[in-house]
């Protein structure tokens, strides 16, 4: 008993001489003083209806979706309420919130875009998150349109402007251009045309998909609109997409690949796909501070907002995709999952932690259900808890604890704010452009 004794204290004797910044691990020598999180919703159901593109560019019937089109699904409803349950059971371990918390004005907010899918989980993770609360989802704009903090638009459009982005995404493709870019995808979207068998279905055999997968990818930039694209490997994304949903979905994963008999880096290639497609419309340097501003502005404000113990923005894979490539993340693979970027229902998390001195640092992580984790509704605990990534940018420190300072972070987020009064700058006034190059 008297060792266990001395051991204690002289454990609480060490954690006094930590210095300023030097927060062991999670949470020894730090509290726990403000989480932001910005996150994707959860599954949805594509737009796979009869007389869709998907409807038509395959001869397979599609799962029987439990919610209308871009609507959340009931498995995605389920699984938002539990990676609410999870992260109230974190809070409350980390005492930031004490049990059965009912917040006080303004110390929780939860802010979704418009679109049902977006407001539906914040609703269900407020659910999981704050049970006994009763939680207002604040929503900005009309109900099923897109609110311009979550909306990634380009907000101005020069023509320089515009050829320079179209310049920058074909760098994608080393000295092959856009080409270069459907040529390394050949061998994903092969394996995608076989699992949908895309060469038997209606739409292929009436030409209606081009002369798919070959054929011109263009994009099209116009002021006021998300950069968009035509060509195959839109084409692909979208049944990439919707055939991803579908095995999280649909239990028997041979079934879920309309017949075969796919691994798990097979499911990796087919979405890589998916990836490529985001990589080109929202995380290039000249477009993702453009189409992130009014969303890093938002966030840059939470993060110091006084009072605020916990804020949930919900919006969409290119928001977390624009913010963390405005902001500078460097490269990462997201581990245990098929979306190795941003996955299905991910939470881009940033915690402030206060050390013994009082000093804030920041750690800024991807958390998100693994692969087996959403096929198989696992229940989250402290013991078995979603898969938790840490994420670094370029140019910043981190101590070793694996967090940013404060002032490092404001820093990362005020650069980026004013990288887009820098493109105003150097590409001036707004013109008008065709619709498409």
């Amino acid at each position: 008993m008297k060792k266990r004794i001395a051991a204690l204290l002289l454990a609480v004797l060490l954690l006094g001489m930590l210095p300023a910044g030097a927060c062991a691990a999670e949470p020894d020598g730090c509290t726990l003083d403000r989480v932001v999180v910005l996150s994707r919703h959860n599954i949805r159901s594509p737009l796979s209806g009869s007389g869709s593109l998907l409807g038509d560019i395959t001869p397979h019937e599609w799962f029987n979706w439990t919610s209308k089109p871009s609507e959340l699904s009931l498995r995605g409803a389920l699984l938002e309420t539990l990676m609410g349950q999870y992260f109230r059971l974190w809070l409350e371990n980390e005492g930031l919130f004490p049990e059965n918390y009912r917040p006080e004005q303004g110390a929780v907010r939860f802010y979704a875009n418009a679109k049902q899918r977006t407001l539906a989980t914040a609703r269900y993770f407020s659910a999981g998150l704050l049970p006994v609360a009763e939680t207002e989802i604040e929503s900005h704009a009309a109900y099923d349109t897109m609110d311009p903090t979550f909306n990634p638009v380009l907000t101005f459009v020069t023509e320089d402007y515009a050829e320079d982005i179209r310049s920058q995404v074909a760098e994608m493709g080393g000295e092959a251009g856009m080409q270069g870019i459907l040529d390394g995808l050949h061998d994903a979207i092969e394996l995608l045309a076989d699992v949908a068998d895309i060469r038997e279905s209606e739409a292929y055999k009436t030409g209606a998909t081009g002369d798919f997968p070959e054929g011109e990818t263009k994009l099209i930039i116009e002021e006021g609109k998300e950069v968009g694209m035509t060509g195959p490997i839109k084409t692909a994304t979208s049944v990439a997409d919707a055939l991803t949903l579908q095995y999280y979905e649909e239990a028997d994963p041979v079934k879920a690949a309309f017949g075969h008999t796919l691994n798990r880096e097979d499911w990796l290639r087919l979405h890589s796909i998916v990836d490529t497609y985001t990589d080109m419309l929202f995380t290039r340097p000249l477009v993702c501070v453009n189409a992130a501003n009014p969303l890093l502005r938002e966030l840059r404000a939470e993060l110091e907002t006084q009072g605020r113990r916990f804020s949930f923005l919900c919006g969409h894979d290119s928001n977390i995709a624009s913010v963390l490539a405005s902001l500078g993340v460097e490269d990462y693979t997201l581990p245990e999952t098929i979306e190795p970027r941003t996955p299905i229902g991910c939470k881009l998390v940033f915690e402030r932690w206060l050390d013994g001195a009082g000093e804030a640092f920041w750690k800024v992580s991807l958390v998100y259900q693994s692969t087996d984790q959403l096929r198989e509704y696992t229940r989250l605990t402290l013991e078995n808890p979603p898969v938790k990534t840490a994420l670094a940018f370029d140019g910043v420190e981190t101590n070793a604890d694996g967090m940013i300072a404060e002032a490092d972070l404001f820093a990362l987020f005020d650069g980026a704010i004013d990288a887009y009064d820098a493109l105003l700058e150097r590409y001036g006034e707004s013109e008008e452009l065709p619709s498409a190059a």
